[in-house]
């Protein structure tokens, strides 16, 4: 067993580590604290890390605060770091200390380990690695550089793509005309284009929404240090560092103008998690009636084909569910749930710090994730190869006792709800009732029953 172990020295004494572990003392402690749950930061968090911890090496460089060779040498490390090389060393669960401080420490001390293989000499993870910095500040502005790349290069597009696939919908099917429904009962006709180009604006607006609330992520904690005042960090640190992220990422950063609310408070992540229950809610509406138009093929709405991905049923020959559509609403399910998740932790502010950021960060960057993926292949894979059925369209508007809607203005509603009764008891057509009734003439009855024509506004006659 010794051999296959070190033995390393921290402020609290000695401990074994795996011989081949790039970390130390710290995040062994951490190891054996806190095997709850196998759950660990993602890449993107990771990513954002070795982003921060490369910078700030090379601000403190240029600060004149670190050996150019020792600079280099530690922004080598994080380079690896942010490029994933080096994932299997940060081993640490998401349920530790709140503050995650053992995860800053688990980059320290990889960094340096790596650091002082290239340079020849002891790197510490402490006074060089984290020079300028406090686990209090850089959590916190790894969580926002993460979720706000994550928001732009990950969900914006996804959005875009299903967006710009409804899009096309909504033209394609525009001349498709169908009945309306509310209270799930049957309204006054629409054009299915209509009805997708709903759809389309929904998800407009959803990446609106999104982007509106990345941009509270823009004000990065890194200079506040422990409590927010700066203690032993150069005053110029912060908005250099901020400066050469927003270089590197090509997002828009900078210091946040208050560290006593960027590290007591995560309100900017609650918002973006609240927004994107929001964007899971709309998709949950856009694919529940994508299903529910697709339904049957023969006993349900069947207005739409949705395109055949995958056997149904191990019991039903034949049988094809609306897979994509139900993979969407589990994932927004899923980012609902996330989200009570994060505002429970958007609580856990309690003076100078919040110390519920590991698991807030975790639970943010999965609904990115989740909701990313799930949102680009429902547009790949159900959206573009939905088909239209106009004929059976067509068939329910003639059946419809909502048609009597249009007969209003030029009958008046009392005469109008009762041909609707009479439709309904006996089963025959509005129009039939009406021509018998001989309540308009025919061309009138023509022009006012034009499906059609009840799409648009129009003066009533």
């Amino acid at each position: 067993m010794a051999d296959e172990t070190r033995i390393e020295r921290d402020s609290m004494g000695e401990i074994r580590v795996p011989k081949d572990a790039l970390y130390g003392a710290s995040t062994q402690r951490a190891v054996e604290n806190f095997p709850i749950s196998g759950y660990r930061f993602p890449r993107r968090f990771i990513h954002a890390l070795g982003l921060i911890k490369e910078t700030a090496a090379q601000t403190n460089q240029e600060l004149g605060l670190l050996a150019p060779e020792l600079a280099g040498a530690i922004r080598a490390a994080a380079g690896e770091v942010a490029s994933g090389a080096l994932d299997a060393h940060f081993v640490l669960d998401i349920f530790q200390t709140g503050s995650g401080t053992s995860t800053n420490m688990n980059a320290n001390e990889v960094i340096a380990t790596r650091a002082s293989v290239r340079l020849g000499t002891k790197v510490h993870p402490n006074d060089h690695v984290n020079m300028g910095q406090s686990s209090n500040d850089v959590i916190p502005t790894a969580m926002h550089v993460a979720a706000r790349a994550a928001v732009e290069e990950d969900l914006v597009p996804a959005l875009g793509t299903l967006r710009d696939a409804l899009a096309r919908k909504a033209v394609e099917f525009d001349p498709v005309v169908k009945i309306g429904r509310t209270h799930l009962q049957d309204a006054t006709p629409i054009r299915l284009g209509q009805e997708f180009g709903g759809y389309a604006r929904q998800i407009e607006l959803a990446i609106e929404r999104v982007r509106a609330a990345a941009h509270g992520l823009e004000e990065l904690a890194l200079g506040g240090t422990a409590v927010g005042t700066g203690i032993n960090t150069h005053p110029s640190f912060a908005p250099r560092v901020a400066a050469l992220l927003a270089e590197r990422t090509g997002l828009l950063f900078r210091e946040a103008s208050d560290h006593f609310e960027a590290q007591g408070a995560k309100d900017a992540i609650v918002q973006l998690s609240g927004t994107l229950k929001t964007i899971a809610v709309s998709c949950t509406k856009v694919a529940n009636d994508v299903r529910w138009l697709g339904s049957g093929p023969r006993c349900g709405l069947g207005e739409i084909n949705l395109p055949t991905t995958q056997p149904g049923s191990s019991i039903m020959p034949g049988k094809v569910n609306p897979v994509m559509a139900e993979a969407v609403l589990q994932a927004a399910a899923f980012v609902v749930g996330a989200d009570v998740t994060v505002t429970i932790c958007g609580q856990g502010g309690t003076f100078e710090l919040n110390v519920m950021m590991p698991v807030m960060a975790y639970q943010l960057l999965e609904s990115i994730r989740i909701l990313s993926n799930a949102v680009r292949l429902f547009a790949e894979r159900c959206v573009a190869g939905l088909t239209a059925n106009p004929e059976r369209c067509a068939a329910a508007i003639e059946q419809s006792l909502a048609m009597c809607t249009a007969l209003v203005p030029a009958i008046g509603y009392d005469a109008a709800a009762a041909i609707a009764k009479e439709s309904f008891a006996t089963g025959k057509t509005v129009r039939e009732i009406a021509r018998a009734r001989n309540v308009l003439s025919d061309e009138a009855l023509a022009r006012i029953l034009d499906p059609l024509r009840m799409t648009e506004p129009g003066v009533p006659e």
